[in-house]
């Protein structure tokens, strides 16, 4: 049985999609709504910066349409602060938020910081006092990550290794979950987040996809390039690539 195969972008709310996604002068609290009628999951990134409300998981949940999925960025005091150290405190408030988000929680991302090197023991315990019913996906910034025993670990617990493209990032095909979460921050070799991929690259991705799917994986695909709307036009190609939605 082919997986399912969800594609959306890094954030909803930009200025500079205006005439992209937005039309002029479309107040910012009708942004998610206007996403949401052309997309079907979207990467919540303000997270990570300041952690939201229980109701603003629970009001989300409400908004959003029937099979909408909402990833979320784990916050930058429990990634980049504590580097996983001690986490339960966030780990329940996580867990209370997720709740709240019902049947629009996708995948939890945890992002560790570029100078974070490999620490199995604290990633396993991290991994262990998460809730099973949270789905997560790590992306590491260090390449000390890259061994067989860390994508063991992660088989283990279920989590996703989060595939990323981008400049000075390693493009590694692992799938270690159930799902596949892909992270594309834009073709740029200088700097991330820049650029607009190409169809071919584009294609690309989308033959990678159709192997997960046809090995029964569901795949999550983020476009984190937004600069100039890029994000936008880039998921909606891979999107008629895949025949998505």
């Amino acid at each position: 049985m082919n997986g399912t195969v969800h594609i959306g972008t890094s954030g909803w709310s930009y200025d500079h999609w205006e005439n992209v996604l937005y039309p002029p002068g479309l107040p910012a609290r009708d942004r998610l709504a206007r996403y949401a009628a052309r997309f079907t999951t979207v990467e919540l990134n303000a997270s990570f910066y300041r952690w939201p409300r229980d109701t603003s998981f629970a009001s989300w949940r409400q908004r959003l349409p029937p099979g909408f999925l909402l990833s979320v960025k784990a916050p930058r005091g429990l990634t980049h602060g504590k580097k996983l150290y001690a986490p339960e405190a966030w780990i329940e408030r996580i867990a209370r938020c997720w709740h709240e988000l019902g049947d629009k929680r996708a995948v939890l991302l945890v992002q560790l910081p570029p100078a974070f090197a490999r620490d199995d023991a604290r990633l396993e315990y991290f991994l262990t006092a998460l809730p099973g019913w949270i789905r997560v996906s790590v992306e590491f910034r260090h390449a000390s990550w890259d061994q067989p025993e860390v994508y063991a670990l992660l088989e283990r617990h279920g989590a996703a290794y989060c595939i990323m493209s981008g400049a000075g990032l390693p493009c590694i095909l692992r799938a270690t979950a159930p799902f596949v979460y892909i992270r594309l921050h834009g073709p740029d070799r200088e700097h991330l987040y820049g650029g607009s991929y190409p169809d071919q690259d584009l294609r690309w991705w989308a033959d990678r996809i159709h192997e997960w799917q046809a090995a029964g994986k569901e795949v999550f695909v983020y476009f984190n390039n937004d600069g100039g709307g890029n994000a936008v036009r880039n998921a909606d190609v891979l999107r008629l690539l895949l025949g998505a939605d």
